[in-house]
């Protein structure tokens, strides 16, 4: 069996926002030369997320109005008890507990086993700092 790691490095310049890694993902599974196998995205970072949906700007917007609605940033202890350590970040563990952790893509003949719409975003809820996505190839 063969298998490759690699680590994407992000650094989104807003409080939250999405990015595409789908062509990243990719370059990945090719240089891990597997042709049957499965890829794993996952954020490494309790405060980001790695999804799949459909790279469509006004669906972007909805998803950030959306979640802003569920877990409003507010950095005063009052709305989130995780904000009393310090932080001002507890709504970005709740989006990110929405929207998950990771995903895993098919591999088949060397390329990724999507659905017609489907791309692989990384999301970020609490940004203007660098963190990664571990992308793990395994397979045959």
């Amino acid at each position: 069996m063969r298998s490759l790691t690699e680590y994407l490095t992000f650094n989104v310049p807003t409080r939250m926002g999405f990015v595409n890694i789908t062509h990243q993902v990719k370059d990945v599974v090719q240089r891990s030369g597997v042709q049957e196998g499965l890829v794993l995205c996952n954020a490494m970072h309790i405060t980001a997320s790695v999804f799949i949906n459909d790279d469509e700007p006004g669906l972007h917007e909805d998803y950030k109005r959306w979640l802003e609605k569920l877990a409003p940033y507010d950095p005063s202890p009052a709305t989130y008890q995780h904000n009393r350590t310090g932080e001002d970040n507890g709504d970005a563990h709740h989006k990110r507990q929405i929207m998950g952790r990771e995903v895993v893509v098919a591999v088949t003949r060397g390329k990724l086993d999507f659905g017609p719409w489907e791309q692989i975003f990384y999301g970020e809820f609490d940004g203007r700092r660098t963190k990664r996505v571990l992308v793990k190839v395994i397979g045959e």
